[in-house]
C-alpha cells in the first residue's frame, strides 16, 4: 500500500526556533489542515516570514509529501494549546498540514492519495521517535476553542487499525442505538473529557466547543451540543 507513496521533497520555511530540540524531546505528532481554497495560497503562507506560521510536513492533494521544517527544529502550527499535563505543545511536537480547504471554504474528504501519505509519514514518525498512539492527535484536539482541524472527515479509524492512533473498541451497531440519548447528569461525562487529555473548562459554551472536538475525533457521524450516551460509553472506553 505504501509503495504508491511520492518521494518526499523540500521547500523549507524560515518560521521556526533556532534552538535545536533533541529526539526525545518529540512527544506529539499533530494533524492539521491548511483551511485555505488555494493549495499554492496555503505552502505560500507556511513559507513566509511575515506569516509566523510553518510546519514539519505538508501533504499536497497529489500525496506529495514536503517537508517544511527539519523535525528538530520547533515550528510554529500548535500554538496556544495544551493535553494533559502538557501546554504550548510547539516544543515537543512535529506538525503536519494536510491540504483541505477546511469548513469554511468547502471541507471535503481527504483523497486517497494524501491517506496513504499520512499512513506511510505517521507511521514512520511514530517509530522513529517512540510517539505513544494516545499522543497522535488533532489540533482541534489541543486547541478545542479555537480549531475544528482535521475535522471529522480524517481517517483516525483506520490509522488505529494500521496501529498508529488511539481508537474506541466498541461495537459499533450497538454505539448507534445510544446515540441521540442523552445522558441526565453530564458533571461525570466532562470529568471524565478533562482526564482523558482535553482542556478543562467550567464555561458551558467552552465546555461544548470541547465535547464537538471529542466528537470530530471519537463519533465524527453526528457532532452535537447534546451529550449523549452514545458519546459517554465511547469516552468511558477510551480513558
Amino acid at each position: 500500500m505504501q509503495k504508491n507513496v511520492k518521494k518526499m521533497s523540500i521547500n523549507y520555511s524560515p518560521n521556526f526556533d533556532l534552538k535545536k530540540r533533541s529526539s526525545s524531546e518529540i512527544k506529539y505528532l499533530i494533524f492539521h489542515y491548511t483551511g485555505m481554497r488555494s493549495e499554492t495560497a496555503a505552502l505560500k503562507r507556511l513559507t513566509n516570514f511575515k506569516s509566523k506560521v510553518s510546519c514539519h510536513y505538508f501533504i499536497k492533494k497529489s500525496g506529495e509529501i514536503m517537508k517544511i521544517v527539519p523535525d528538530l527544529y520547533v515550528a510554529w502550527h500548535a500554538g496556544i494549546s495544551s493535553w494533559k499535563k502538557d501546554v504550548f505543545l510547539n516544543s515537543n511536537s512535529i506538525g503536519i498540514e494536510i491540504s483541505n480547504p477546511g469548513h469554511e471554504h468547502g471541507y471535503r474528504n481527504f483523497n486517497h492519495k494524501q491517506i496513504l501519505s499520512i499512513l506511510s509519514l505517521s507511521k514512520k514518525l511514530k517509530k522513529k521517535y517512540k510517539i505513544k498512539k494516545e499522543n497522535i492527535l488533532g489540533h482541534s484536539d489541543i486547541a478545542p476553542l479555537r480549531k475544528k482541524d482535521p475535522g471529522e472527515n480524517f481517517p483516525w479509524q483506520l490509522l488505529n487499525k494500521r496501529k498508529i492512533s488511539l481508537w474506541h473498541n466498541l461495537n459499533e451497531k450497538n454505539c448507534k442505538n445510544l446515540r441521540k440519548k442523552r445522558i441526565i447528569d453530564s458533571k461525570n461525562f466532562y470529568k471524565l473529557l478533562f482526564k482523558f487529555g482535553y482542556k478543562s473548562s467550567n464555561n458551558n459554551k467552552e465546555k461544548i466547543k470541547i465535547y464537538k472536538s471529542f466528537q470530530r475525533r471519537f463519533r465524527p457521524q453526528l457532532v452535537s451540543s447534546i451529550v449523549d450516551e452514545e458519546a459517554y460509553e465511547i469516552l468511558k472506553s477510551l480513558v
